[in-house]
């Protein structure tokens, strides 16, 4: 049982930075009375945000800080557990989350998701859901259990009956299966592959026992065949050799010649240049630039007429340099010529010497499968044929003791899934709840009988007998029926210890659908609840509420700050 002490907060929602405290077990009954907006319900909104991380109702995060402060939003909610004390300190701006249990700080997940699991599945024992179907009644975002979708009411009445255990262990079961799956068909696939390899193995023995000398002269006729190939490529590259040694290069000679021809060209070119320059200073100059006398006709002739000379013979030996390099680059050419045929007959011995590589390497093979099949492999094949059963023997065995687990995994999950063991816990105690919610129903002056099958599915008749629903029924008629079944999963979850708790806060329930006589039927029910039983009703309707009440809390607003008095 969860016994709950007090709760605090502080920048929370409309509250300031000094912490608002209300005791949770001090009374028996409590009025929480104050204007729309005071912030009557935000005691409510404190504790679900503390042990679950959300509000009660539909609040997004950032609006949980107070708008003024902005920072420092810290609710703190102390109970008891298997007497365990435990305080849940969450906060935002800064983001802060911490369970201490006997004064000592739980160690702290990585990640906030694991944290939160510690405390909902190892310390309360319930989760959101569960827990505002079991504590809180309200209008706010409360959704009561007869507007939940059947998977969610079979969710609320397993947590109650914890059982919910059948749950997970169904997953894990599945996860399980899955896995055994898997391992079955990798060992059925490692059976059928063991089985080729046998068969496999049995016709090579065959091949083995009937080798005879046929095989061998097969072998035999192969090798000298190679060996013969081989012997054609080695006297063909010889042939190749010889006509390489033929072929004399005498590259070097040839361009030596053609470097000097070319130097004879450009020196003649260049005396070419100065004889015509000297001629052409004295066919251009009647006097000397730099004496300034007078140039003999005489001496101008003759100068002129030896430079015409020396430009004839400079032009005889270009025209002969020009001859010479012709002919050196014919026999330059051949040369070259020479080089490629060379290059192609070392490219033949070079694939000649591939293709001897290749049938050496054939040889070699041939020379081995002959020795593997003389030396008796049948010995080593045997054997290899023996280990091949004892592993086909072992997968076997294995198969049997796999399929044996996956038999003995479907009857657990028969008895897991819905259908199964819960159904059967289930089926034990919804009578216990349908008497439950029909007596509450008669103590709130709701003579009708209410009927949850196993499916979760209602059937309400009148006095009639006539055939309703949830749904038919005025919002008064629907909260008694909402009520009622409150305070039976109270009683149920009491009976089982799973999430019983002292706590039960009822949210403007009284302002709602209930009139005066439902409003007097209601204080009967708390009143005769047990004395571990805490409640809080919330309420603005307390002139109508006043006195029924061993304490009452009011909650005002002063300079926009919500404040308890």
């Amino acid at each position: 049982m969860i016994n709950f002490k007090v709760v605090r907060w502080r920048n929370f929602l409309s509250t300031g930075n000094n912490f608002t405290e209300i005791n949770l077990q001090s009374d028996k009954t409590t009025l929480i009375v104050g204007q729309n907006g005071s912030g009557k319900s935000t005691m409510l909104d404190a504790i679900s945000f503390a042990l679950f991380g959300k509000s009660h109702r539909n609040i997004n995060k950032p609006q949980l800080v107070n708008s003024v402060n902005q920072k420092n939003c810290v609710v703190e909610v102390e109970f008891v557990v298997n007497n365990n004390n435990f305080k849940i300190v969450r906060g935002l701006k800064p983001v802060v989350f911490e369970i201490w249990k006997n004064d000592t700080l739980v160690n702290q997940n990585s990640h906030s998701k694991e944290y939160q699991k510690v405390l909902e599945q190892n310390i309360l024992k319930l989760n959101h859901k569960s827990f505002h179907q079991v504590v809180v009644l309200g209008s706010s975002s409360f959704i009561p259990f007869m507007q939940l979708t059947s998977i969610n009411r079979r969710n609320v009445i397993e947590d109650l009956l914890d059982i919910n255990v059948f749950s997970k262990m169904n997953v894990i079961l599945k996860e399980n299966i899955g896995a055994l799956r898997e391992t079955i068909k990798d060992n059925n696939y490692k059976i059928e592959i063991n089985s080729t390899k046998i068969d496999a193995q049995k016709k090579y023995i065959r091949e083995i026992t009937r080798m005879n000398a046929e095989y061998r002269k097969e072998k035999e006729d192969e090798i000298e065949e190679f060996r013969g190939e081989i012997k054609k490529l080695d006297e063909g590259n010889l042939e190749l050799s010889t006509q390489i040694e033929n072929l004399h290069i005498n590259v070097d000679p040839i361009n030596a010649k053609i470097k000097k021809l070319n130097s004879y060209e450009t020196e003649f070119k260049s005396k070419m240049k100065s004889v015509v320059s000297d001629a052409k200073f004295y066919e251009d100059n009647e006097s000397c630039p730099t004496c300034e006398q007078q140039i003999d006709e005489k001496i101008k002739e003759e100068k002129l007429n030896n430079a015409k000379n020396k430009a004839k013979d400079i032009q005889d030996g270009i025209l002969k340099v020009k001859q010479e390099l012709e002919e050196a680059q014919k026999e330059l050419s051949i040369e070259n010529e020479k080089l490629e045929t060379i290059r192609k007959l070392e490219k033949e011995i070079h694939s000649n010497n591939e293709t001897i590589s290749r049938l050496y390497f054939s040889i070699e093979k041939s020379l081995k499968d002959l020795t593997e099949k003389n030396n008796g492999d049948l010995e080593i094949a045997n054997k290899e044929y023996s280990d091949l059963l004892e592993n086909n023997k072992t997968l076997i065995e294995n198969k049997l003791e796999l399929n044996e687990q996956n038999s003995y995994n479907q009857v657990l999950f028969e008895l897991l899934k819905d259908t199964g063991i819960k159904t059967k816990i289930i089926k034990q105690y919804l009578p216990v709840m349908n008497k439950l919610v029909n007596a509450f129903l008669q103590t709130l002056d709701f003579f009708v009988h209410f009927n949850l099958d196993e499916s979760f599915t209602e059937s309400i008749r009148s006095r009639h007998r006539d055939n309703f629903t949830y749904d038919s029924f005025s919002e008064g008629e629907k909260q008694r029926i909402d009520l009622s079944l409150l305070f039976t999963w109270r009683q149920i979850a009491k009976m089982k210890n799973s999430v019983a708790t002292n706590l039960l806060i009822l949210d403007e329930t009284f302002d709602s659908s209930l009139d005066q006589d439902g409003i007097e039927n209601l204080m009967k029910i708390i009143n005769t609840l047990d004395e571990g039983t805490n409640v809080f009703v919330i309420s603005h309707k307390g002139d109508m509420l006043e006195g029924k009440f061993e304490n009452k809390i009011e909650f005002y607003k002063d300079k926009n700050f919500s404040r308890k008095r």
